[in-house]
C-alpha cells in the first residue's frame, strides 16, 4: 500500500498510473519567471494605488518571501520520504521545482516592488518580526515538526500523523493561506492594477491547485486502501487544524486591511476564507461547517477538481510543450 514502509523503485508494473500522468501533465506546464512582464506594476505602485493599497501589497510580498520555502522544505522533509510509489515521487520531484520556480517569482518581485534595501530585508525578516505573517509561520512549522521526527511509517497512528501533514499543507497552507494570497491579487487586477503580478499569479495558481489535486489523491488512495485511518478521531484532528488555519489567516487580513482597503472588507474576508475551508472539507469528505457563501464576485472559485480552469483561462492555461514549442488553449 501507498504508506507502507521501505522504497519501491519500479514503475513497472505500474500500481498507480494516475500519479505518472500527473507528472506528464506538469511537465507541460512548464513557464519561467522571465516571461512575466512587470513594466506597468512600478507605475501602478507609484502613481495610482493609494496607501492603503501599498499596505496590502508590502505584508502580501513579505508572506510570500517565505511561503513556498516553506512548503518546499515540508514536501523533501516529510512527504518524499514516506510516500511509497515511485510514480508519486516523480511528481513530487516536479513539484519540489515548480515550488522553486515560485520562489524565484517572488524573489523577483521583492526586487521589483521594493526598491529600497531596508524595505526587502524587512520583508525577508516578516516571519519573525510581523505578528500576523508569524503566526502563519508558526502555524506551518508546527505541523512540519509533527512529523519531522518521524523516520519510518510503522503503525496506523503514524499512518495518521502522516496524513495531518499531507491534509495541512493541501488545504490549509496551499489551499487557505495561497488563496486568500491569490483574492488580493485578483482584486487588485479587477481594478486594472499589477497585471505582471496578476499574470504570475495566474500561472502560480495552476500549479497549487495542481499540487492540491495530487494530495488530495493520495488521501483518497489511503481511503480506499485504508479506511479504517479516517475515523471520527480523524476527522475532529482535521476540522481543529481548519478552523486554526481560517483564523490565522484572519490575523493576516485584519493586518492587511488596517488601513481600509475600497472594495475589501475584513468581514468579507472571513467570508471568504470559511467558504474555502468548506470547500476543502468536502473534498476531504467531510461535511462543511460553516456555511459561507463566497462574497467575491471576481473570484467565481470553482471546486477543487476544476479550479485548474478557473479565471483567465487564455493565460492560465498557457503551456511549453517537452519540444519546447508554445502553445495557447482553453484547457491544461
Amino acid at each position: 500500500m501507498i504508506l507502507d514502509s521501505g522504497f519501491d523503485l519500479t514503475l513497472r508494473p505500474m500500481k498507480y498510473p494516475l500519479f505518472y500522468e500527473m507528472y506528464k501533465t506538469a511537465i507541460k506546464n512548464t513557464w519561467t519567471v522571465e516571461e512575466v512582464d512587470f513594466s506597468s506594476d512600478i507605475n501602478d505602485l507609484k502613481q495610482k494605488m493609494t496607501p492603503a493599497e501599498q499596505h496590502l501589497i508590502k505584508r502580501l510580498v513579505a508572506f510570500f518571501a517565505t511561503g513556498d520555502s516553506i512548503v518546499g522544505n515540508n514536501l523533501v522533509l516529510n512527504l518524499y520520504r514516506h510516500i511509497n510509489s515511485p510514480e508519486a515521487r516523480m511528481y513530487l520531484s516536479r513539484q519540489l521545482f515548480e515550488e522553486a520556480l515560485h520562489v524565484q517569482f517572488y524573489l523577483t518581485l521583492l526586487d521589483t516592488y521594493l526598491t529600497d534595501e531596508s524595505e526587502r530585508e524587512q520583508a525577508f525578516a516578516a516571519i519573525e518580526n510581523i505578528p500576523s505573517i508569524r503566526r502563519k509561520g508558526d502555524f506551518c512549522m508546527k505541523w512540519i515538526n509533527s512529523i519531522y521526527n518521524l523516520h519510518e511509517i510503522k503503525t496506523d497512528k503514524d499512518k495518521k500523523a502522516f496524513l495531518l501533514n499531507l491534509t495541512c499543507f493541501a488545504a490549509c497552507i496551499e489551499g487557505l493561506f495561497f488563496f486568500a494570497a491569490f483574492a488580493y491579487v485578483y482584486y487588485l487586477r479587477s481594478r486594472g492594477l499589477l497585471q505582471g503580478l496578476a499574470t504570475g499569479t495566474s500561472w502560480v495558481f495552476r500549479d497549487e491547485s495542481a499540487h492540491i489535486e495530487f494530495a488530495l489523491e493520495v488521501i483518497s488512495t489511503v481511503r480506499n486502501e485504508q479506511p479504517e485511518l479516517f475515523d471520527a478521531d480523524f476527522e475532529k484532528s482535521v476540522i481543529e487544524m481548519i478552523k486554526d488555519a481560517v483564523e490565522c489567516e484572519m490575523l493576516f487580513a485584519e493586518d492587511v486591511l488596517s488601513y481600509g482597503v475600497s472594495g475589501l472588507s475584513v468581514a468579507n474576508m472571513r467570508e471568504y476564507l470559511q467558504y474555502i475551508a468548506d470547500r476543502r472539507l468536502q473534498a476531504l469528505g467531510i461535511d462543511p461547517i460553516y456555511g459561507s457563501r463566497n462574497p467575491f464576485d471576481f473570484m467565481e472559485l470553482q471546486d477543487v477538481q476544476e479550479l485548474t480552469n478557473f479565471f483567465e483561462r487564455r493565460v492560465s492555461a498557457y503551456q511549453v510543450a517537452v519540444t519546447g514549442e508554445v502553445t495557447f488553449g482553453l484547457d491544461f
